[in-house]
């Protein structure tokens, strides 16, 4: 069963770290398989008042991220999860964050971190989605 015991999917929200200027974007290590890369992102919690609050949160806590939620991106649902993707352009970067001992993170171009979150479909469809993304 995709949804671990759960009657409904998670709900997940993913932050989108952008470097504007730069046009980069902040990819961060997977805890749980360190040679993967991942955006920040985890499930919404009650005391998140709504779900970019979420994001932002996420986004401190696993990449020591600060910034502003700049846009809602979309919602791609999973047998699992409900991921909510929002951008975040970054105004500062913490040297040491809650989870630094445990993910290494990077600066990347936008087709790099496609290329590192491919094994994860839901991540880089989001990210394919956002502002950074080639225009067609």
């Amino acid at each position: 069963m995709g949804t671990k015991g759960r009657s409904t999917p998670r709900v997940v929200c993913c932050a989108i770290p952008i470097a504007r200027s730069a046009g980069k974007v902040l990819i961060i290590t997977s805890r749980k398989r360190p040679n993967h890369w991942v955006l920040p992102k985890g499930g919404w919690e009650q005391s998140d008042v709504q779900l970019q609050d979420a994001a932002s949160r996420e986004a401190l806590e696993e990449a020591g991220v600060h910034g502003t939620i700049t846009r809602y991106v979309t919602t791609i649902p999973s047998e699992s999860a409900t991921y909510h993707f929002f951008e975040l352009d970054v105004s500062t970067l913490d040297a040491v964050w809650m989870e630094s001992h445990e993910r290494r993170r990077e600066w990347v171009d936008y087709a790099e971190a496609v290329k590192r979150l491919e094994w994860k479909p839901e991540l880089s469809q989001g990210l394919k989605l956002s502002t950074l993304a080639p225009s067609r």
